[in-house]
């Protein structure tokens, strides 16, 4: 089990690292093909240093394939919706490997505010 402490921390930051042991580029045993046994606790979540301008200013877009099935979302209006461990996780999530083994990868990730 590893546990990283948000306290303070850049978003971008803590990603990298939650998705670099998740990924377990620290083990010794590591290889690409094989999902590490490991858990990555994040604590104080809540207390996260995130820049107002990029709360404001950023994005999420999803597309559903139809026409007129743009979907835009502000961070702010998704905080607000769904909290900051959503926001946590979705960034972890695209810093994953995108193979078979990213959604068990993803559910070795836990966060607490």
């Amino acid at each position: 089990m590893k546990i990283i402490d948000a306290k303070g921390k850049k978003l971008g930051r803590v990603a990298s690292q939650a998705a670099s042991l998740l990924i377990g580029k620290d083990s010794l045993r590591f290889a690409r093909n094989i999902a590490p046994e490991v858990e990555v606790h994040l604590i104080n979540a809540g207390a996260l240093d995130l820049n107002e301008k990029r709360v404001d200013q950023k994005q999420y877009v999803s597309y559903s394939g139809y026409p007129g099935g743009l979907k835009k979302e502000a961070m702010k209006h998704r905080l607000e919706r769904r909290g900051i461990a959503e926001i946590i996780r979705q960034t972890v999530y695209g810093m994953l490997p995108k193979n078979k083994l990213r959604a068990k990868m993803i559910k070795n990730l836990k966060i607490s505010k």
